[in-house]
């Protein structure tokens, strides 16, 4: 008897896997979920397994060492920095990722966050909460209009970002050192180093993908180096700020406020966390919102659905429409992947 491809779902939040399973299992797939948050938890289901997808569980080398028969490993995000591609592209591994399911949504919450640090939104709430019923109690607020925002990173969110931001009168401009200057041109961005962005930028925006080069990007140095009363804003990934480094730098005055949707720590990576460990969140100034960012009922469906499909792809003999290291691996055939 054929035996069915095997996909293992490392660890979910959704509450089930159903959609998961409709596309799957009519591929001929048989679905093994987890709930794992660490490697050594994966190893068991993972050795036979045809297709793994992931989360917020790490799929690295340890795991990939005891794959026999891994055909793709897929995630459910844009971000592939918990699987180690590497080994994966060394086995011979496809990795595959989910892409523009969620540009909306980010800009929306960036331009969210923006505006409730700006106009003090949670002051204010604080005060009437208590009773406090005077404009006082949020100033200092200062005009939009005028102030200069910069975006870190300028792909396809960064750009929606931009698009949302223009029209409040602001001068935008962005730093990305592989952006093209006919490309931030035509969007009608000045292209800055990064000294320029922390001397010049009332508001940071940051969109920046986990990479050992985006660690720590900002960190004593840039806070030092930015506007007194400038405002961060992150919607990329928590350990692009060091977080010890913005406490000081909000406890001391030397920026007012920052609006985050993970900490460094990133806590849905976590078997267990408390904000006890992370002095960010006691300070008032400071918005901090679960990674809920990419978050919408429509684009939770369709990370599900794009995830389960490159899979099925894959296993059905197909090209995947969303390949990470296509460029190092041939498909069966011989062929490069598409």
């Amino acid at each position: 008897m054929n035996r069915k491809p095997k996909v293992v779902i490392t660890d979910y939040d959704y509450g089930d896997v159903d959609i998961e399973r409709h596309i799957l299992e009519a591929a001929g797939a048989e679905v093994v979920a987890l709930q794992a948050k660490r490697e050594d938890d994966l190893f068991e289901e993972a050795r036979d397994c045809d297709a793994i997808m992931n989360q917020y569980a790490r799929v690295g080398a340890r795991t990939i060492a005891v794959m026999e028969r891994c055909r793709v490993i897929a995630r459910y995000g844009v971000g592939v920095d918990i699987v180690d591609v590497a080994a994966a592209s060394a086995k011979g591994i496809l990795v595959t990722n989910v892409r523009d399911y969620c540009t909306d949504e980010v800009a929306d919450h960036a331009i969210s966050l923006w505006l409730a640090l700006a106009r003090r939104l949670f002051d204010y709430d604080r005060a009437t909460h208590q009773g406090i019923w005077r404009w006082q109690s949020g100033s200092p607020i200062h005009r939009l209009r005028g102030r200069t925002v910069g975006i870190v990173s300028f792909g396809k969110i960064g750009q929606a970002i931009a698009s949302r931001a223009r029209p409040f009168g602001v001068d935008l401009i962005v730093y990305d050192p592989y952006l093209s200057p006919d490309v931030a041109q035509s969007l009608g961005v000045r292209q800055v180093d990064k000294a320029t962005l922390l001397a010049e930028a009332d508001v940071l925006m940051m969109q920046v993908p986990m990479t050992a080069e985006t660690r720590h990007f900002l960190g004593e140095a840039e806070f030092a180096a930015m506007k007194p009363g400038a405002l961060v804003v992150n919607t990329g990934r928590g350990p692009t700020i060091d977080n010890k480094a913005l406490y000081r730098a909000l406890v001391e005055g030397r920026i007012a406020g920052a609006g985050l949707d993970d900490p460094e720590e990133e806590p849905a990576k976590l078997a267990d966390w408390s904000p006890a460990g992370n002095p960010i969140f006691t300070l008032p100034n400071v918005v901090v919102t679960p990674h809920v960012a990419y978050y919408s009922e429509e684009s939770i469906r369709s990370a599900r659905e794009i995830a389960a499909s490159e899979v099925a792809r894959v296993l059905t003999g197909q090209a995947p429409r969303n390949p990470v290291n296509a460029a190092a691996l041939l498909a069966p055939e011989g062929k490069a992947y598409a």
